[in-house]
């Protein structure tokens, strides 16, 4: 289900994997996940742990609180 604060995130991961030039496919590729992983979260449908998170952050050279950001 869809809420406002995974909506949030979602787009900020997208906005800064889009930044950064990589495909889902190459970020999934980054942090050992699957490319439907990372399709799932930046559509919403898909809360990722915090240890995911950050390892997105890491890979995307942002700080946790940019992605968190507006939520």
């Amino acid at each position: 289900m869809k809420d406002r604060r995974n909506q949030t995130l979602a787009n900020n991961i997208r906005a800064e994997r889009n930044r950064n030039n990589f495909s889902q496919e190459v970020l999934a590729d980054k942090i050992c996940v699957s490319k439907s992983t990372i399709s799932l979260i930046e559509r919403g449908l898909q809360t990722p742990s915090v240890f995911l998170v950050y390892d997105i952050a890491k890979i995307l050279d942002v700080s946790i609180e940019d992605l968190l950001k507006g939520i």
